[in-house]
């Protein structure tokens, strides 16, 4: 994997954000990419900023059989699938008393199921292949709890356990799983919206300003990926924190 031209990645929820600079970093390394969304003007439109090396699908990972259509059509039209980056996510954060059963729902199962579907029907194309990676975007809410987010908490913490166990299986027919584990990042998405469906977690943003430049940038977080990319073969960094250098002092 380290020279990754004419590689073929899939990055879910690669519209924007963190998803929209690991797409565009692994095309600046000479990757195609497909990059997925529920929103489909909005993944179409990041799919024209990406240029011709990229190429976009409205999407649910909630979804089983459109995640298959995903991997299928990148296969199809790349020839071929070797890079995995399961980035979509939500968040609704509230008390769990307050929490709807249905909110719930849809956070474990974006969070949590939606990426064991894309491992589920990657699996087969990445084994075709002789191996690639799986990086799952996960959170440090996964390691470190806090009131009103016990959906997000769980589910990233369950992501981390999902991913280490799959790395165990996997590993011997060359397919590396690796786990990033972001702080804080100036996304701009929570000012976007408040609704749980489309709010990322206090890990990830809550607008981008002058007050967030201690944030980490979504920059940084496509940088972690691509150096795990370059890895050798023989090395498996399987779960990688990265947090801002000077957060605001506690008091």
């Amino acid at each position: 994997m380290q020279g990754l031209d004419g590689k073929v990645a899939v990055v879910t929820g690669g519209s924007r954000g963190i998803g929209f600079s690991i797409a565009r970093g692994l095309i600046d390394r000479g990757v195609l990419v497909v990059i997925t969304g529920t929103n489909e003007a909005t993944v179409s439109r990041a799919a024209r900023d990406l240029g011709p090396s990229a190429a976009a699908l409205r999407a649910d990972v909630r979804r089983y059989p459109e995640v298959e259509q995903v991997m299928t059509t990148a296969v199809g039209r790349f020839g071929g699938l070797d890079i995995v980056v399961n980035n979509a996510g939500i968040g609704a954060f509230m008390p769990v008393a307050d929490m709807s059963l249905e909110v719930w729902q849809q956070v474990i199962d974006t969070n949590l199921t939606g990426v064991f579907h894309c491992c589920k029907a990657a699996l087969p194309h990445l084994r075709a292949r002789g191996g690639g990676w799986i990086i799952n975007i996960s959170s440090l809410s996964g390691t470190n709890p806090f009131a009103e987010g016990a959906a997000y908490c769980a589910s990233k913490a369950a992501l981390n356990a999902f991913s280490e166990s799959l790395m165990h299986e996997v590993r011997h027919d060359g397919i590396r799983v690796s786990t990033v584990l972001p702080g804080s990042v100036r996304t701009g998405f929570m000012s976007r919206s408040k609704d749980a469906a489309h709010t990322s977690s206090p890990t990830e943003a809550s607008g981008v300003g002058s007050k967030d430049a201690w944030k980490l940038a979504p920059e940084d977080v496509a940088g972690v990926v691509l150096d795990l990319l370059s890895h050798p073969s023989r090395c498996l960094p399987s779960r990688v924190e990265i947090r801002p250098a000077q957060p605001p002092r506690k008091g």
